[in-house]
């Protein structure tokens, strides 16, 4: 299922992003600082992600609310994580480029 235009847009322009994932029997929220759209889903970008990569392992289900303003998305994914292959690499390369004092560890694929 592609995504309106005016989501993508809010996902990539947002002033401010958070991504929940479950923990246990509650909810575990973190910021969302890089985002790209790749072949319709959304790459989130993991430099410091600890408890919500182990909450993805248990239950890759995940939202990411997207806001500006008063107005936004909430967007219910499954989260795939990467750390190798073409993808991965060319991100490498980009995060360098205009981040170069972060480390990619690894790759969320919301799809």
């Amino acid at each position: 299922m592609k995504m309106p235009d005016d989501v993508i847009d809010m996902v990539l322009t947002a002033e401010a992003k958070a991504l929940s994932t479950i923990m246990e029997n509650c909810a575990h929220v973190v910021p969302v600082s890089t985002v790209k759209m790749v072949d319709d889903k959304i790459m989130l970008i993991n430099y410091f992600m600890g408890q919500t990569l182990k909450n993805i392992q248990v239950n890759p289900r995940v939202s990411l609310a997207c806001w500006k303003g008063l107005n936004g998305y909430q967007i219910k994914a499954t989260a795939e994580y990467v750390t190798e292959g073409d993808l991965f690499d060319q991100t490498v390369i980009w995060i360098r480029e205009i981040l170069p004092t972060r480390v990619v560890k690894g790759l969320l694929l919301l799809t």
